[in-house]
């Protein structure tokens, strides 16, 4: 699944404010809404760093909203000079499951 980069607007450097926007029909096809959290697989460095993000929330699930939300989701877009983007362009990132309430970072695209 492809993901939008997203910030709350405020593109702060220590990462906070940042995380990755699902089409809704990912959301609902790869998310369940039993789930308090999913396991999310950036690749950094050469390893591979695990971040535990909270999908019980109800603005994760509404029309609108639908972010995965992380400061360390900001930490790599920063670290790939991913962010902060030009107004109206932020970066696609692809997504993958890869087990239950498991996904993984492959790859993204600047702009």
């Amino acid at each position: 699944m492809i993901a939008t980069a997203w910030n709350n607007g405020n593109h702060n450097p220590s990462g906070a404010g940042y995380g990755l926007k699902l089409a809704p029909a990912d959301r609902d096809t790869y998310f369940n809404k039993r789930w308090k959290s999913i396991i999310l697989e950036l690749p950094y460095r050469g390893h591979w760093v695990e971040l535990e993000i909270n999908v019980a929330k109800k603005s994760f699930w509404d029309s609108r909203c639908r972010e995965l939300i992380h400061k360390d989701i900001g930490r790599w877009l920063i670290s790939n000079q991913l962010a902060p983007w030009p107004k109206r362009q932020p970066p696609k990132i692809e997504i993958e499951p890869i087990g239950s309430r498991r996904f993984a970072v492959l790859g993204f695209s600047a702009r």
